[in-house]
């Protein structure tokens, strides 16, 4: 089968959720099929990058859209109907450069990721197509207008209805649709959303294995500290819940490892010598290895958290929030520990912390979880017997 993979970013390297996601279906479905791959890009692509893609992927075609462009097209947001999300990511130039692909490549099967690709492809009714969802994004927007600053929220407001009424017109304009797990799809609004299909992330086991290192840090946060869902749990992290760990543990200190740190994430470091911003690190399980414990006290967001598998997979201890969780499944207290409060947070770091047989049997049942649940090749098959069914 010849398929077209249509993303809004180069899907390597593996510093974002929907790049991991993108990368490791794509390598799988191209053992067994003929991928073209067509991304968006607002930066400059690295040819080492485009080189390691092109080991699996038949064709590659990067269409970039510059800056200007961006902030142009964006003051239409203001009179259009679609969301933001997708105005930014669709220009006509862009649009003519995929049409003449896909009038090239002549693709079986379109494969779309996130809402943001899919004018591209909407009208293209002689076309057989899946998209991936991932995550629900207007329950992401929705999630940030209760925390927003109150000039924000009648925007954000305004783009959670657009959203919810994008991804219920892109259901019917696709073939199948597929969501990254079934929290995500009880978010979606559309009368039919059982009919999705879930497909979960996995972790590759065979990387994020356990490390016999000594750790240097009491406590590691990983992930994109850009995205709005990171940003928030990490300040709540350093500024509700670390307070109360350092009234018994005044040395407690925190690492937070992860691509383009905010100002504000960055201003932590600044103010506090036990706390370290890494920004990008070239191999992120030395960030988990460096650690005693994982926290995640996300807030917000949507979706899978790939940072709690990851670490998990590495054999850590690992403390999340019920949010967090829903979308992983893990049995807490047994192979995941849940808080919800800054006092909880600080009494489950402080008894992992004081107990190092407790923080084995954590990190021991919470590999064994993810070892068994969350495998790249299952989800891989799961995409592909959907995709063929159409063939």
């Amino acid at each position: 089968m010849r398929l077209l993979v249509l993303l809004s970013r180069v899907p390597y390297p593996l510093e974002k959720g929907d790049k991991l996601r993108a990368y490791h279906l794509i390598a799988r479905l191209a053992k067994r099929h003929e991928v073209h791959l067509v991304c968006l890009s607002d930066t400059p692509t690295d040819p080492a990058h485009m080189d390691h893609l092109a080991r699996f992927c038949a064709s590659i075609e990067v269409v970039r859209i510059q800056r200007w462009r961006i902030v142009l097209k964006l003051f239409t947001a203001l009179f259009s109907r679609l969301p933001v999300q997708v105005v930014y990511f669709h220009h006509a130039h862009a649009q003519r450069r995929i049409d003449a692909a896909i009038d090239r490549i002549r693709p079986d099967h379109v494969l779309c990721q996130l809402v943001r690709t899919t004018e591209y492809v909407r009208h293209r009714y002689e076309l057989p197509k899946t998209l991936d969802y991932m995550d629900t994004l207007s329950k992401g927007m929705e999630r940030r207008t209760e925390t927003a600053p109150w000039y924000l929220k009648p925007i954000f407001r305004l783009e959670t209805r657009r959203l919810i009424r994008y991804e219920n017109l892109m259901f019917d304009q696709f073939d199948h649709q597929v969501i990254i797990s079934t929290q995500d799809r009880d978010y979606i609004y559309h009368p039919w959303r059982n009919r999705m299909a879930v497909v979960p992330n996995g972790v590759d086991m065979e990387h994020f294995t356990p490390q016999e290192e000594q750790p240097t840090f009491d406590l590691v946060f990983t992930g994109n500290m850009n995205y709005p869902p990171n940003i928030d749990s990490v300040l709540f992290l350093v500024n509700k819940v670390l307070p109360l760990v350092r009234q018994a543990k005044p040395g407690t200190n925190l690492l937070i490892s992860g691509v383009d740190p905010s100002a504000s994430v960055r201003d932590l470091a600044r103010k506090d010598s036990l706390i370290t911003v890494t920004g990008w690190v070239k191999d992120i399980r030395s960030s988990y290895a460096a650690s005693r414990i994982f926290i995640a006290p996300m807030q917000i967001g949507t979706g899978l958290q790939n940072k709690l598998l990851e670490a998990m997979a590495m054999r850590m201890p690992c403390i999340t929030s019920a949010l967090a969780n829903n979308a992983v499944g893990a049995p807490p207290g047994d192979a995941v520990l849940i808080g919800e409060t800054p006092e909880d947070y600080a009494r489950l770091v402080l008894r992992l912390l004081d107990d190092a047989e407790e923080r084995d049997r954590i990190a021991r049942n919470g590999y064994a979880f993810v070892r068994e649940r969350f495998d790249w090749d299952r989800s891989a098959a799961s995409l592909e017997q959907l995709i063929t069914a159409t063939a």
